[in-house]
């Protein structure tokens, strides 16, 4: 199915995760044609309106070939949404170079050459708007996370800086801290920890997937807000 010139393109990395399917899904329910991007594509179990493609965000040829295939097919990317990610937890002295790399690759690298890619095609378009989403831990860096924190946390710094190079090309840049949702990557935390979670909350529970894809849908509808970073759950931050 082509795209007509009415029809925005959304491209979501990491489609096929708890976050990735609701995002797709709210995308989709609000008229987006979507991209579904991720490493394992079954053709067979895409909805109307979403297209999978096969995407490693750990290789700039690979995204670029992407990208390439979505333009040609759609002719114009709209919104582009960082969400794949990994997490490999452990203390610093039992923390692998290779669980640091890989964490750092795919959270931020994997971010930094999608949004490259895309950034071309925006540029010309003058329109388009890149949303990352980032972490809580960047703000806090928990114990046992000094990779995903250092992620998350250069997540935040590039989302401010593309912000301010792109937004003359009229190319909106933003961060979502979701907050602790109920996917696979929090499944082994078990009740106990995730209940210390909704403790933390001023509202006295995590956020939930549906909310944070209305979020990001709402977001996507905007012209004005650009290089800003929202928590959307209830921990309440210092100011400094």
């Amino acid at each position: 199915m082509s795209a007509d010139s009415s029809t925005r393109v959304a491209v979501v990395t990491g489609a096929l995760g708890g976050l990735g399917r609701a995002l797709t899904a709210e995308l989709v329910a609000a008229g987006w044609q979507v991209v579904a991007a991720t490493r394992a594509p079954d053709s067979a179990a895409a909805p109307p309106r979403i297209c999978l493609v096969p995407l490693d965000v750990t290789d700039q040829q690979h995204i670029d070939e992407a990208v390439s295939t979505i333009l040609t097919r759609f002719h114009r990317i709209d919104l582009l949404v960082n969400n794949a990610g990994v997490t490999a937890d452990a203390a610093l002295a039992q923390m692998s170079e290779e669980d640091w790399t890989r964490v750092i690759d795919v959270n931020l690298n994997g971010a930094f050459r999608c949004a490259r890619a895309v950034a071309r095609q925006m540029i010309r378009q003058r329109d388009g708007h890149i949303m990352n989403i980032a972490s809580h831990s960047a703000l806090f860096g928990p114990r046992g996370q000094a990779n995903y924190a250092a992620a998350k946390a250069g997540l935040i710094g590039l989302t401010q800086s593309l912000a301010r190079e792109l937004g003359s090309r009229n190319v909106r840049v933003n961060a979502i801290l979701p907050g602790v949702l109920p996917t696979r990557m929090t499944a082994h935390l078990g009740p106990e920890r995730m209940e210390n979670f909704a403790r933390a909350n001023a509202l006295g529970r995590i956020n939930s997937l549906g909310e944070v894809a209305r979020f990001v849908g709402f977001l996507a509808t905007t012209r004005n807000i650009s290089g800003q970073v929202f928590a959307l759950d209830s921990r309440i931050a210092p100011w400094t």
